[in-house]
Order: structure tokens, then sequence, then C-alpha cells
């Protein structure tokens, strides 16, 4: 996840990086969607999280994994979680 955006008309609102972790807030312009982005570069494993209007964006920014399980999302699989429903 290098540059400033990883799919087209995203902004990056916020990025950090531990140990191999990639997190990425994105907002997606053209769909005003907000996003998070996960990449584990020791593994190879990513994931993103769609954002509702009732998630805390930098809480979902600060704990991807919790949301991810209780969104039942497989992170050990490249998904794109808005493909396939949005979170209302």
């Amino acid at each position: 996840m290098t540059g400033t955006t990883t799919h087209n008309a995203s902004r990056k609102l916020a990025y950090r990086e531990t140990d191999g972790l990639e997190v990425e807030l994105l907002w997606d312009e053209r769909n005003n969607l907000v996003r998070v982005a996960v990449l584990d570069a020791k593994t190879g494993d990513s994931f993103e999280l769609v954002l509702s209007d009732c998630d805390n964006a930098l809480d979902v920014f600060h704990h991807p994994y919790a949301y991810a399980a209780h969104r039942g999302v497989d992170y050990g699989v490249p998904t794109r979680e808005h493909d396939f429903a949005v979170a209302a």
C-alpha cells in the first residue's frame, strides 16, 4: 500500500505501519465511502472494511482486526467487502 491512493478517486485520511502491518483510512470521493484497508506484509494477508454512518472511523482504523472478526471477515483471504455488501 504505497502512494497516496490504493484505488481510483480515494484519498488517504490516515496511515500507520507497525512491524509489517499497514493500515490505511481511505475516503472514496466518487461513492462517498470511508473504508479501512489492512495489509500484513509478513503473511500477504489483506482485507478492507467499508464503514457505515454509525461506525467510528478512527476506532475501526485503530482496531481493524476486532471489526473484521465481528463482521465475520476472513482476513486470510484478500477481499473487497464493499463488492459484496455495503454495511448499512
